[in-house]
């Protein structure tokens, strides 16, 4: 691969944005739900639509990674706190995404990314950090751990009618 470019996503990307994100969710997850939870699942979360709004949010934040031919490599998504913590820090933040199309994983661009969304993060005054991950992705824990984010609490996260044990991890 010759160069990439991250940067922060605009409106005019969120039609990239959905596509990667319905394509990595099915490519990583889509075995693990019947075909109707999971269409159901990308036809109300990976649309224009529903990036429009944070994408124009600005205590959100959207990094995208391309190659040298525009082509979407990876995106991060980062802002407030939306997971079901109790007691929730007033200006807690979150990576909400962490995504790289299934061509290009194992390549690090995640950890790319990923560092790019702490910065931002840092840079805006978001304290302690939260991630929700699923409790089998064994790899993003190891990777978020590296970065000082420690297991937290657990919840279930709604796929359709399906639940998925997630673990909220935290960095003070």
């Amino acid at each position: 691969m010759s160069s990439m470019n991250l940067r922060r996503a605009t409106p005019e990307d969120a039609s990239v944005l959905a596509e990667l994100g319905a394509l990595t969710f099915t490519h990583t997850f889509g075995e693990m739900y019947s075909s109707k939870d999971l269409q159901d699942f990308l036809t109300t979360t990976y649309t224009a639509e529903k990036h429009l709004i944070p994408l124009n949010d600005p205590r959100e934040s959207f990094w995208l990674l391309e190659d040298d031919n525009d082509q979407a490599l990876a995106f991060g998504w980062a802002g407030a706190c939306k997971l079901p913590v109790s007691d929730l820090e007033s200006n807690a933040g979150e990576i909400k995404r962490l995504y790289v199309h299934p061509d290009h994983q194992g390549k690090k661009l995640g950890s790319l990314v990923f560092k790019r969304m702490l910065d931002w993060l840092g840079d805006e005054g978001f304290e302690p950090l939260y991630i929700g991950v699923w409790s089998e992705n064994h790899g993003a824990q190891r990777l978020y751990a590296r970065y000082g984010f420690e297991k937290f609490s657990e919840y279930e996260f709604p796929v359709g009618n399906h639940h998925d044990r997630e673990f909220i991890f935290k960095r003070a």
